[in-house]
């Protein structure tokens, strides 16, 4: 495991479809509700070091195969085991509390991305005029814009040093300004030996960044291979 970074065994994810509200005893019970598998049987293996790209059509996966690597969420069957901090630019909101303030919010994020307190205090400066949100740091979070809570949660994540990146292309974060500043930093993290996962559409960036790419299909892997693999599957 010292050379694993990711490693997922049998992996499912299964989501329940309710057409309607479901009742108190429905979230309890296995009710008739149709059933979505959305990940089914993935063994994935992934070294320290190593960049992956994961392909494939809307809603084979990609995403959801993310949040799971991240923790964000659970998988219904299998095991996930990680080494190493993971930063996660997915759901950058999950983790502050909107009663308290962003200033309070930046250490809460922090120490569940693993920072140390210290680390935090160092940076904090830093994370605030990252994400330019100086006259409403003291503010609670629920007073926040999407955008402003957004830009708090990305400048949080890329000041976190992380072992791991996980990023999704669909990741929109600020103003055109905000967006060439971001890029920015991720290239600069790109540069250090980091494991990297990125889910993207833009084929020509991923073989730029990536070594391996894996390529999913309604919730299974297709393929998992080298940058030349691609073309048989018409990447």
């Amino acid at each position: 495991m010292n050379t694993i970074a990711v490693q997922l065994l049998n992996i499912k994810k299964e989501y329940s479809i309710h057409h309607e509200k479901p009742t108190l005893v429905e979230k309890f019970i296995r009710s008739n509700n149709e059933r979505f598998i959305a990940l089914h049987n993935i063994n994935l293996t992934i070294a320290k070091g190593e960049r992956i790209g994961i392909v494939g059509p809307n809603g084979s996966g990609k995403t959801t195969l993310l949040k799971i690597i991240a923790g964000i969420t659970a998988p219904t069957k299998g095991s996930v085991k990680t080494q190493g901090n993971i930063v996660s630019l997915i759901d950058l909101q999950a983790g502050f509390h909107p009663d308290l303030s962003g200033y309070k919010n930046i250490f809460l994020n922090g120490l569940l991305l693993g920072m140390e307190k210290k680390e935090i205090e160092a940076k904090c400066h830093s994370i605030i005029e990252f994400a330019d949100i100086h006259q409403f740091i003291d503010a609670p979070m629920f007073t926040y814009s999407s955008g402003m809570a957004l830009r708090l949660g990305f400048a949080i994540a890329i000041h976190a040093d992380p072992d791991i990146l996980l990023f999704d292309e669909g990741l929109s974060v600020g103003d055109k300004n905000f967006q060439k500043k971001s890029s920015k930093k991720i290239q600069a993290l790109m540069k250090k030996k980091l494991t990297v996962v990125i889910v993207s559409h833009q084929m020509t960036l991923m073989k730029k960044l990536c070594s391996r790419f894996v390529i999913l299909q309604n919730g299974s892997i297709l393929s998992d291979g080298p940058k030349s693999t691609l073309s048989r599957y018409g990447y």
